[in-house]
């Protein structure tokens, strides 16, 4: 079928397929060091725990067969062994149909992953890889073009990512509709950046042109997509210009950029491509078939959309395949943090001396200025600015994190910048203070070098020791 391959996206599948599999590097590295704490047998939400209640149809994964920590790091790390093979083209070298099947490799492996992922891995862009990682895979090598059904496939996902991230703003926090929501986002966001600060300074005027042009690329732009060429590139290009405006503003893990892998299907990157045989025919009966099936589960997503109860990032299937995404419906006005202090003392007095944990992302010392951290997620900060927002957020782990500090546990000190208390003395007693933080501003950050204030709301935790 003549109409079946795309030789002119050659250029942009390479791209493509090379920075999906960088983006799958990055998400194997962050599982392999930080879930011996959150997931492993010993941790805060252990998997063995959920995979006792949760039967295997539900929440597919290896590790419903067999859990061991030894098992969970052998297929993280073997994650990221194969993410790199992609990664420098390993799938070239291979017959069409090996290729699929080791594109096919990562995109298991992770759903393992995020199936008994729990709390951790509630994120939006954990479904976000996988339903491009799945997708992907039939997207070919050298031995074929690529085809136009998954091109357009990928341009349909991301059309979904920001036209549904678009309807939730408009149908969500009035802030949205009055182009005032950027004047507190920047200092309320999860994990703000090390150019947080200077974009929240930024004349109001501005932020309200930020919103307006924000509207239009989630709103109007993502329906050029499906337009003939040049417009489908420019759209995509302007899609790309505002995820990487959106990455120099603050942490959002690798959402921008797999959103960024997803923009480079609707690419025309000039090349002259190599000439290839025509596509086996086996190759286009499974590439129509998957196309067949991803579009009949659309249904569900767009009826999502059009629903005034529209809901983010849900997934509707446990294989990860079709999901509705969304980012940001409410915005808050206040940032609050929890910070968490231990003590040496037998037993807690009005001078006790408390140290404060460090965390490596999230606010603390009103003097540390934020550091870039995405497209690496650290996942115990981000659920720590839920926990802020409401200890019903936290209900599940935040004991266990308690817990694990007065213990001095090594794997969860992993997780933080720094810990007050030397390896061989624990904490006798842990507290936890809910703080409120506000950006300083241009004449204070001169004096002090402060880039946060903060003033102490209430206890969130009192004192606790082991019994």
């Amino acid at each position: 079928m003549d109409w079946f391959t795309a030789p002119d996206y050659w250029l942009s599948r390479l791209v493509l397929q090379r920075a999906l599999a960088a983006v799958y590097l990055v998400a194997f590295l962050t599982a392999a060091l930080q879930f011996r704490a959150l997931l492993g047998e010993r941790g805060m939400l252990p998997v063995p725990r959920f995979t006792a209640r949760v039967p295997f149809r539900r929440a597919p994964s290896l590790f419903q067969l067999h859990y061991s920590d030894r098992f969970f790091a052998a297929c993280a790390w073997a994650g990221c062994a194969v993410s790199a093979a992609l990664l420098a083209g390993a799938d070239s070298a291979l017959p069409l149909w090996a290729g699929i099947v080791l594109w096919l490799v990562p995109w298991a492996l992770y759903l393992s992953i995020v199936n008994v992922g729990q709390t951790w891995y509630a994120f939006g862009w954990e479904s976000l890889l996988l339903e491009t990682g799945f997708l992907a895979a039939f997207l070919g090598n050298d031995e074929v073009a690529p085809p136009v059904v998954v091109l357009f496939l990928l341009r349909w996902i991301l059309f979904r990512v920001e036209f549904g991230a678009g309807l939730i703003k408009l149908r969500g926090d009035a802030c949205w509709r009055k182009l005032t929501c950027l004047d507190y986002h920047h200092e309320t966001q999860p994990m703000p950046g090390p150019l947080s600060w200077f974009f929240h300074h930024l004349p109001r005027p501005l932020h309200r042109v930020e919103v307006a042009a924000n509207h239009v690329t989630q709103l109007v732009v993502p329906f050029l997509l499906f337009t003939p060429q040049p417009v489908a590139t420019a759209a995509a290009a302007l899609m790309i210009v505002t995820q990487l405006w959106l990455v120099l503003s603050g942490n959002f893990s690798w959402l921008n950029w797999i959103t960024i892998v997803l923009a480079v299907s609707a690419l025309r990157l000039p090349a002259t491509p190599p000439s290839v045989p025509a596509a086996p025919l086996w190759y286009e009966v499974l590439v129509l078939a998957v196309g067949t099936l991803l579009v009949f589960l659309s249904h569900r997503p767009v009826l999502n959309m059009i629903s005034r109860r529209q809901v983010m990032n849900r997934s509707f299937d446990p294989l990860h395949l079709v999901n509705t995404y969304g980012a940001f419906g409410s915005v808050s006005r206040i940032r609050y943090e929890v910070v968490v202090e231990g003590t040496l003392d037998e037993r807690p007095r009005p001078d006790s001396e408390w140290r404060e944990y460090d965390f490596k992302g999230k606010p603390g010392d009103p003097r540390r200025w934020p550091r870039q951290f995405a497209p690496y997620h650290l996942r115990l900060d981000w659920l720590m600015w839920f926990a802020a927002l409401s200890p019903a957020y936290a209900g599940e782990w935040f004991g266990g994190l308690v817990e694990r500090l007065l213990e001095n546990d090594r794997d969860t000190l992993g997780l933080l910048r720094r810990s007050p208390f030397p390896p061989d003395t624990p904490p006798r007693y842990v507290r936890a203070r809910l703080f409120r933080y506000r950006y300083t501003g241009w004449r204070e950050l001169r004096e002090t070098g402060a880039c946060w204030e903060r003033t102490y709301v209430r206890e969130y935790l009192p004192p606790t020791r082991l019994a």
